[in-house]
């Protein structure tokens, strides 16, 4: 099989797995560890035997990219519980970020969680308008990860493009 070819098979299943968990984390408010923790495994596995060419990234990089997905959403829900006194974010999108950072690499981290973020942003107040809920209700994280994930797989380093190549 082309090297292409293979490249865009493996592309269409982690989208129509990202597609799966935005769904059941919107319906659930959870993201499956049967989902993410593989996800996370076989994403640092593709990209160190990187079948049958090069990974999608290096796999140090892919390694680095899954602590410091799961670190950062981690460390971040510690900080708002140590000041609210309840978890801001859950654990399931710590792993699906680390499960990001796993295919992605390390440098696609910070674009994801400023797409997630702005997003979020946007679809949270959309969210707790039609659900009749107030600021501090929950709403799903999950689907803007997802969202920002696919942005990057198939765009990758779309938002220095925009920002660079902007007129001033």
């Amino acid at each position: 099989m082309h090297v292409l070819t293979y490249l865009a098979i493996v592309k269409v299943a982690l989208i129509i797995t990202l597609v799966y968990l935005a769904y059941i984390d919107f319906r659930t408010f959870r993201l499956p560890d049967a989902i993410t923790l593989p996800m996370i495994a076989i994403g640092i596995l593709f990209n160190v035997v990187g079948m049958p060419d090069p990974g999608l990234v290096s796999p140090i990089s892919s390694l680095l990219g899954a602590i410091a997905g799961f670190v950062l959403l981690w460390a971040l829900d510690k900080m708002y519980y140590w000041t609210k006194k309840q978890h801001g974010i859950g654990l399931g999108d710590a792993k699906l970020l680390s499960a990001l950072g796993a295919w992605l690499g390390l440098s696609a981290i910070p674009n994801i969680l400023l797409i997630a973020s702005i997003t979020g942003v946007v679809g949270g107040v959309l969210w707790l308008h039609f659900q009749k809920q107030t600021i501090r209700s929950a709403f799903p994280f999950g689907p803007f990860l997802a969202f920002a994930g696919i942005i990057e797989l198939l765009w990758p380093q779309l938002l220095q493009a925009l920002i660079l190549n902007s007129p001033t």
